[in-house]
């Protein structure tokens, strides 16, 4: 598998003057009880320009969850120039005691009708306990606006894990295709490997596909697409494990992601692996199943990165661009390209755009990549000027060359300042670009921010 590294052009005075164009604004900030806090994930907009997303915590503090019930909540635009953001709570996860989610681990999905979708880690009807508590396996839910302004949205429960093969700790965002059918990750679960987290069963987790009800009213059905084994003990090359979701979808219908751990045994693995990159294939025939192929095992050479959080997308020419946690030339993570096999080359062929020194541009880089029309990269890492972390930009120097430059668009100051950006970012229809952090704000629980020239 080939692998070369682009130089990278990092010019100090190049990152200050792009972090003085970009302003900062925090449009929410969390408050815990009965308000959400750290928000699990990123934000969505709807028709009207409202923004939605799900916060990890907070809400209530009665599930019997590792953290709060958690929430999903809507942010409305003001109403006038220079106006506040106005938060309202949709809904408060109940837990499992109600058969209900808790804890979301992902941010929320929309549909054209307004429908929001997403996951919980916890909470639902399955019967896993944790540290000798009952807590559910984790759900995915749906939760639709009322006909009439001013009522309560509805929540529906679209499918309940039950622990075993079919997955436990449902991670990540969804994913449509054009079917309507919903895909995503679990962490583990999925009766497969041994090694991955005693705490949760060693089972190293699933891709799963569910589908909507054929009748109005009905049930949805869960499928498991591939379920993980991780590396067996003392062998050095295996599946991957923990799939983190983010998953993204070829014109195909096949669906690429990440796990983050698993594939090479590196020295950072400690015997778990530094992580894959993997595809799934539909079956070629009826009744077959879902094919995988690990395109990409992170390996121990210093100048290759670890650990990819989740989140993958492809740009114009249909390579895959990513990010990992650790690794590259200085240790604090990269970001990287896959290029698909052509008629000359065997196998996808990474390259490194970017290696993170952990210095005033950041690092480790904790999630995904956003790309605006012109191919340019967008992210957050953690780190930075304030040690509350960054949001970047990564460009071609020139189109015609390989150069790539990286440009400091925001450095976090931590409260009342966002801190801790752990989520993909989405842009508005003027460029400007929206995300979360899960600490600072007023309180400490988290913002929601826009940024932009």
């Amino acid at each position: 598998m080939g692998r070369f590294i682009v130089l990278v052009v990092v010019v100090g005075s190049l990152a200050s003057a792009a972090s003085a164009e970009w302003k900062e604004k925090v449009l929410y900030s969390f408050q815990g009880v009965p308000d959400g806090a750290v928000p699990a994930g990123g934000v969505v907009f709807d028709k009207a320009g409202n923004l939605y997303g799900a916060t990890e915590d907070g809400g209530s503090s009665s599930c019997d969850s590792p953290g709060q019930c958690g929430t999903v909540y809507q942010l409305a635009p003001p109403t006038q120039k220079g106006g506040a953001w106005t938060e309202t709570v949709r809904y408060v996860f109940k837990g499992h005691a109600y058969n209900d989610g808790a804890t979301p681990e992902g941010g929320v999905l929309i549909d054209q009708a307004g429908n929001l979708y997403g996951t919980t880690g916890y909470g639902g009807s399955g019967p896993c306990t944790l540290l000798g508590g009952a807590v559910g396996c984790g759900t995915v839910y749906e939760l639709s606006p009322p006909a009439k302004q001013g009522d309560p949205w509805t929540e529906t429960v679209l499918y309940s894990f039950q622990g075993g093969n079919d997955g436990y700790v449902a991670s990540g965002d969804l994913v449509f295709d054009r079917a309507g059918n919903l895909y995503g990750a679990t962490l583990f679960g999925g009766g497969k490997g041994t090694t991955c987290d005693s705490l949760y069963g060693g089972q190293c987790g699933t891709v799963f596909k569910l589908s909507p009800p054929k009748t109005k009213g009905g049930k949805w059905t869960e499928k498991v697409l591939h379920s993980f084994a991780g590396i067996e003990s003392g062998k050095q090359y295996g599946d991957g494990a923990v799939p983190n979701g983010g998953l993204t979808l070829d014109s195909k219908g096949a669906i690429y992601g990440t796990t983050y751990i698993g594939g090479y045994n590196c020295p950072h693995g400690e015997g778990q692996g530094c992580g894959t990159v993997f595809a799934l294939r539909r079956p070629m025939t009826p009744g077959s199943g879902w094919a995988e192929n690990v395109i990409h095992r992170f390996d121990p050479n210093s100048s290759d990165g670890a650990y990819p959080p989740m989140g993958l997308l492809f740009d114009s020419q249909g390579r895959l661009c990513g990010t990992t946690q650790i690794g590259g030339l200085v240790g604090y993570g990269t970001v990287f390209r896959l290029a698909p096999p052509t008629q000359t080359r065997n196998g996808w062929s990474e390259t490194l755009l970017y290696d993170f020194t952990g210095r005033q541009d950041g690092g480790p880089p904790m999630t995904g990549l956003t790309i605006d029309t012109k191919g340019r990269l967008y992210g957050t890492a953690l780190g930075g000027l304030y040690a509350s972390g960054t949001v970047f930009r990564l460009e071609r120097a020139q189109i015609s060359q390989p150069l790539w430059t990286f440009g400091l668009l925001y450095s976090f100051r931590g409260t009342p300042d966002g801190h801790y950006p752990a989520a993909n970012l989405i842009f508005n229809t003027v460029g400007s670009i929206y995300g979360t952090t899960q600490g600072g704000g007023g309180s400490g629980y988290g913002t929601v921010f826009q940024l932009g020239p």
